[in-house]
């Protein structure tokens, strides 16, 4: 079955980095556009970044443009979301989710990111 598997969450300071990966199994990967979606503590769900299927063309929110950046691997089934100058304000779940497409149908458990000093 479908299974996507969210890592690299953790505690980072205000500025600093982070890398998250989603190792993903159970589909033809490389067939599907990937995204990454956040949700803030008591907030609804933010769409973060979006990858097509060659990892050739990215999409970003403005919250995050310049500073996240969204990747693939296809050779090893793996989505990351590098994360550079991160804020307060990204402090949240961030979870990895397959497009069907037309609507996200598989999603990871989630990885916690806190951005505190």
């Amino acid at each position: 079955q479908v299974q996507l598997v969210e890592s690299g969450g953790g505690l980072v300071q205000p500025g600093g980095s982070l890398r998250l990966s989603c190792a993903a199994s159970g589909f033809t990967f490389s067939n599907y556009w990937m995204y990454w979606v956040r949700q803030a503590p008591g907030k609804g769900l933010e769409w973060v970044s979006t990858i097509n299927t060659a990892g050739r063309n990215t999409y970003n929110a403005e919250s995050v443009k310049g500073r996240f950046t969204i990747s693939r691997d296809n050779t090893k089934n793996t989505l990351y979301l590098q994360m550079n100058s991160v804020k307060a304000e990204d402090t949240a779940v961030y979870y990895c989710a397959k497009d069907l497409p037309g609507a996200l149908d598989a999603w990871g458990q989630g990885t916690l990111v806190t951005v505190s000093s």
